[in-house]
C-alpha cells in the first residue's frame, strides 16, 4: 500500500514543480550573440513592437519559435522585461522586444533562424 502513496506524491511533486522547470532565467551574452541558460540562441521577431508589452507569435508561430518563459514574478532588470503572453504566461523581453528561441536549433550555439523571412533575427 505504501507504493501507490508514494507514487501519488511524486505525481504530485512533479506537476507543481513542472511550471518552475520551464521557466527561465534572464538571457546573457555568449560567442556574441543573446543566449539563454542552455546556451541556446534568442532571437526577435519584427512583427513584435518594441514596449507594447505583447508578443505577435501565437498559435502554429509558438510551435516553431517557443517562448522564453519568464516566471509568474519575475521583475525587469536593465535592458530585460517581461510580457504578458495572450495565454496569460509571462515571457522574457530584451529592450522591449519579445525573446525566442527556434525549434531548428538543436545545440547551444546552433542559430538556424537568423534573418529567416527576413523577420526572425539574432540579438548581438
Amino acid at each position: 500500500m505504501k507504493k501507490p502513496y508514494a507514487s501519488l506524491v511524486a505525481l504530485s511533486l512533479a506537476a507543481l514543480l513542472a511550471p518552475l522547470a520551464q521557466a527561465e532565467p534572464a538571457a546573457k551574452m555568449a560567442n556574441g550573440m543573446l543566449v539563454n541558460a542552455s546556451g541556446m540562441t534568442l532571437y526577435t521577431f519584427d512583427k513584435d513592437v518594441a514596449g507594447s508589452n505583447k508578443s505577435m507569435c501565437n498559435g502554429p508561430c509558438i510551435a516553431l519559435w517557443p517562448a522564453v518563459v519568464a516566471p509568474a514574478d519575475a521583475k525587469p532588470e536593465g535592458d530585460y522585461s517581461v510580457v504578458t503572453r495572450d495565454d496569460g504566461s509571462k515571457q522574457w523581453a530584451y529592450k522591449g522586444k519579445p525573446l525566442y528561441t527556434y525549434t531548428a536549433d538543436k545545440k547551444a550555439g546552433d542559430a538556424m533562424g537568423d534573418n529567416f523571412k527576413d523577420v526572425w533575427h539574432v540579438i548581438k
